[in-house]
């Protein structure tokens, strides 16, 4: 009993000392380790926690027996274990970062005057439909064709695997590029604030080839790739059967027609705030204020929910 109320008596000298700032402090920790957990419970780290509480076991056991090059070497390696967890976990260490970069609150840190997030608007809208238009024909003559929209996450990596182009968003060049005998058409277009900026570009393919249908071919799961490592929106025009999907997310919808296509990559990069209260439009993140185009919107129009 006397343990009880001296164990009482330290607590609520500790809670009468306790600031603001300790409760910050407390649930900035919580949030590490809530999120290490997640980290842990969502990739292929578990495996490796396994395999290094192992080593570390192995450890105690060969210090224990008096094994000591064997004691030696394990130390050795345990030394460098934070840098060797880095060089392991770099790819799900670099999602999440992408992931906070592409968080709503750095939204909040772009800056720009009124006629260049206009001048952005327009030349999107208009590579849109260049876009959906150039789709459209491919679809109909079975041409393949694979066109990724760069959104916040830079995909330079990707576009030094090809030739740059810089040049405004059309149906002819479009055309050119993707023309069976063109030198560029065996790769990607990448889409950069509504330009076509390159071509001939190698996209990743999807790690996750078990939960992908086995009928599609290599464009649709660079496609899916692509929208795996970034936040990229992908357009691929298949050259069997002429059917046009966008991927996003690391999923790949079908669209049933150009009109679909268009409302789709209206949504995801076209850069606008909002077309009613409470229906929030994805937009390119890039600049602070950007004008709502009357002319581009239909109140009637059918909303769609992010796959």
């Amino acid at each position: 009993m006397d343990f009880i109320v001296s164990w009482f008596q330290s607590f609520l000298s500790v809670i009468k000392t306790f600031e603001i700032k300790d409760v910050i402090d407390i649930v900035c920790v919580t949030f590490i380790i809530y999120a290490l957990i997640k980290f842990v419970k969502d990739t292929k780290a578990v495996q490796l926690l396994k395999g290094a509480a192992i080593l570390i076991g192995i450890y105690f056991v060969s210090s224990f027996l008096n094994l000591t090059m064997f004691s030696a070497i394990l130390r050795t390696f345990m030394e460098f274990g934070v840098l060797i967890l880095i060089i392991i976990f770099q790819p799900e260490i670099r999602n999440v970062l992408e992931k906070i970069g592409r968080s709503k609150i750095s939204r909040y840190f772009g800056f720009s005057n009124q006629d260049e997030a206009e001048k952005l608007y327009e030349e999107t809208k208009r590579c849109v439909n260049a876009v959906v238009s150039i789709s459209k024909n491919f679809s109909k003559k079975k041409v393949g064709a694979l066109i990724v929209f760069e959104r916040q996450t830079k995909l330079g990596d990707i576009i030094n695997t090809g030739t740059i182009v810089d040049a405004e968003a059309s149906v002819p060049l479009l055309g050119n590029m993707f023309f069976n005998k063109a030198p560029l058409h065996d790769g990607a277009v990448i889409i950069r604030n509504g330009r076509v900026y390159a071509a001939g570009c190698i996209l990743p393919l999807t790690r996750r080839n078990q939960d992908v249908d086995v009928n599609l071919g290599t464009r649709h799961r660079a496609a899916i790739g692509m929208s795996e490592d970034s936040d990229a929106v992908v357009v691929v025009v298949s050259e069997e059967t002429g059917g046009i999907s966008v991927a996003y997310k690391g999923r790949l919808r079908l669209m049933d027609d150009s009109d679909e296509l268009y409302r789709r990559l209206e949504k995801l990069v076209i850069p606008e705030y909002t077309r009613a209260k409470n229906d929030f439009v994805d937009y390119i993140p890039i600049f602070s204020s950007i004008r709502k185009d009357k002319k581009g919107t239909n109140g009637k129009e059918k909303k769609e929910k992010d796959s």
